[in-house]
């Protein structure tokens, strides 16, 4: 019973966005530069989680080559060893729309309440500074497949970043890890579409 009592009281993933978004929207200061820095802007997991949260946000198709570059930002000083995350001006001036972000956060629910069941301090030399440059450059990778405007695989990279960010927020590299296998098949997924696209418009110019 006591197990189970603590597994209540455990904090929810989403409750740090959603409380840190409400009140700066009430405060009229909602832009991504603010909410990174109310979440804990040394920290890399908040960012990569946050920013995979924007690519998941309902906008037009081809949005994920401006939503996708804080994830090339970010994935990108960790692999070149930054201590923590730095935002170009323009960036963290963008503005966020607090609705869409909050039925993001909402409908990804059934995710974060699963990771929130297993979550728990692990395999934490993934994250010392030996790995960070390694593990930085596959992220990147990952966030390029996302970046790039490819039909019908954005949300997989986006899902297996946010995964991972869960994993750097909570140091446990078993869930990381997780994020990272499922990021390494969409990025075989992408390279598949691009390559069938490839084929395709080649067919139809001979």
């Amino acid at each position: 019973m006591q197990r189970q009592d603590g597994l209540r009281r455990r904090p929810s993933l989403s409750l740090p966005i959603l409380r840190s978004s409400r009140d700066h929207h009430l405060a009229g200061t909602l832009t991504l530069g603010n909410l990174l820095s109310s979440l804990g802007e040394a920290s890399f997991g908040w960012a990569i989680v946050l920013f995979s949260l924007l690519t998941l946000l309902p906008l037009p198709p081809g949005s994920s080559l401006i939503t996708g570059l804080p994830l090339l930002v970010t994935t990108g000083q960790m692999m070149l060893g930054f201590p923590y995350v730095r935002l170009p001006g323009r960036l963290a001036r963008l503005e966020l729309d607090q609705a869409k972000l909050r039925r993001t956060v909402l409908r990804l629910r059934p995710v974060t309440r699963r990771l929130e069941r297993v979550l728990t301090t692990r395999h934490t030399a993934l994250f010392t500074r030996r790995y960070e440059r390694m593990l930085g450059l596959i992220l990147f990778v990952i966030a390029f497949a996302l970046f790039l405007p490819v039909p019908f695989s954005g949300w997989f990279p986006a899902i297996s970043l946010f995964i991972v960010g869960v994993g750097l927020v909570e140091h446990d590299g078993l869930v990381a890890a997780v994020g990272i296998g499922l990021g390494i098949v969409s990025v075989l997924l992408t390279a598949t579409i691009l390559a069938s696209l490839a084929a395709g418009a080649e067919g139809m110019m001979h």
